[in-house]
């Protein structure tokens, strides 16, 4: 954070000074206690505190308050801006700070491949400047604050997510960030226990039309055909189309697997580039394109992207390759799962696994609400419609809709339901060998996932075949 005097935030926000040193420097800020972890922070709350003994270590706080606290109830450590409306001053605050750069910010939503796409521009970027952006897939608004005031008098670009956990995120992280381009990934089907619909969902996605500078960048994927939906009329910038259509941008051609990762063509106005991306997939492809196409914007050659996309790093459990138990291949996804994810996972694995037995271990889909056993139901869908899978496993109770609506379906593979890890792990070390393939899908949350995902790793990432 670029520090900032008590006096300087006083005037800033409208508020009086009622206890303690104008002189002293805010070096941090925050809008929740639990966030206060060092001396020099500015809290900006409308809560009561109570216990003033556990915040003697982080001397000297700057309390920005509208809550009327009795005489002598506030240790004199404590540096004290009475103001008329917390919430108002808090948002002054974020608004002044961020005045203060002028430097491009991208903003990053979509159901699945904002962080892989958030980490490859950041990789890149960092090749030629100091960036700052989102700590891997942490970017819940809890976070917001500390990603803007992690913005000082060095950095000269950022890149940060924007999730959806409900209506108006978008927007409110537009609030902090203002960003200068803007990255739609995909739309598929997640938060539904807020956003109630798919229609709602896909309207709280849209809500980065609105937080892009009028004179800024929207990239879309072209061939998404949720992100088809988005009334476009209402942005007044410039559109960028990235796909495999002829009429993207930014179009990708001759696509297929390499070592280790997906080799394919970017053609953009009249040049083409052969480029290198490390992670399994045609989503993968995707990714890059939105991350080449963002770069571009900001003045960095096609070529000098594809340099650092050749060294980009894979992320932890999105489609990683280990050697399994019994000599298999292992290819650990238990970073999150919604219906999009899965398709693509399904595609590698049919991909990779071409001439092997194909087993798919899929868990349980969070966060719909009560679109829950329809989005199962999807899930099974595309077990069905993709094919290639030879035994379907699934772990929890709502995972079994997945099995079961794949089978009503048509599926006529072996399919076994479990409620438990080790049950799924002790069929496995049985039907599993050296001709095995095994895709494990699921969340972050689930630790039966994550526990069978670590117990059928034999040895570190293996490259390609």
């Amino acid at each position: 954070m670029k520090p900032l005097s008590v006096k300087n935030l006083t005037a800033i926000i409208a508020g009086k000074l009622v206890q303690g040193s104008d002189e002293v420097l805010i070096q941090y800020g925050a809008y929740r206690l639990k966030q206060v972890k060092k001396p020099n922070t500015a809290l900006f709350t409308n809560k009561r505190i109570v216990n003033w003994k556990s915040l003697e270590p982080l001397s000297p706080l700057v309390l920005v308050t509208d809550w009327s606290y009795s005489q002598n109830e506030i240790p004199k450590h404590v540096i004290i801006i009475k103001v008329a409306n917390t919430d108002e001053a808090y948002w002054k605050f974020v608004d002044f700070y961020r005045s203060q750069f002028d430097i491009p910010i991208i903003a990053i939503t979509g159901t699945s491949g904002k962080t892989t796409t958030k980490e490859m521009i950041k990789h890149i970027l960092s090749a030629g400047k100091k960036v700052t952006a989102t700590t891997l897939s942490s970017n819940s608004r809890t976070a917001s604050l500390q990603y803007l005031l992690s913005i000082d008098e060095e950095t000269e670009a950022a890149v940060f997510e924007t999730a959806v956990g409900s209506p108006g995120d978008v927007t409110n992280a537009g609030k902090y960030f203002k960003p200068k381009i803007g990255i739609i990934t995909n739309i598929g089907a997640h938060h539904l226990n807020y956003c109630k619909t798919i229609e709602g969902y896909i309207r709280a996605k849209g809500e980065m039309l609105d937080i892009i500078d009028p004179t800024g960048s929207l990239i879309l994927n072209a061939e998404d055909i949720n992100t088809q939906k988005i009334d476009l009329s209402r942005f007044r910038g410039r559109i960028i189309r990235i796909g495999k259509d002829a009429s993207c941008d930014f179009r990708a051609s001759n696509i297929h697997y390499g070592q280790n990762g997906m080799q394919f063509t970017v053609h953009h106005k009249m040049s083409n580039h052969e480029i290198f991306v490390p992670g399994f997939g045609e989503h993968q492809v995707y990714n890059a394109l939105a991350a080449i196409a963002a770069v571009c914007e900001l003045g960095v050659s096609i070529a000098a992207a594809a340099i650092q996309l050749y060294t980009f790093r894979q992320l932890n459990k999105q489609l990683q390759k280990f050697e399994g138990i019994n000599h298999s291949i292992l290819l650990d996804d238990t970073w999150s799962i919604t219906t999009t994810s899965l398709e693509a996972a399904l595609k590698v694995l049919n991909s990779l696994g071409e001439g092997k037995k194909k087993i798919a271990v899929i868990g349980t889909i969070t966060d719909l609400g009560s679109w829950g056993y329809i989005i199962h139901e999807q899930a099974g869908e595309l077990i069905h419609r993709v094919g290639g899978v030879d035994v379907l496993i699934t772990l929890g109770e709502h995972a079994r809709i997945i099995a079961d609506h794949a089978v009503d379906l048509g599926f006529n593979e072996p399919v076994y339901t479990f409620r438990n890890g080790m049950l799924a792990y002790k069929l496995l070390e049985k039907i599993v060998d050296e001709n095995t393939i095994v895709l494990i899908k699921g969340d972050m949350y689930s630790k039966q996932m994550f526990q069978l995902a670590a117990d059928l790793k034999i040895k570190p990432s293996l490259p390609a075949e």
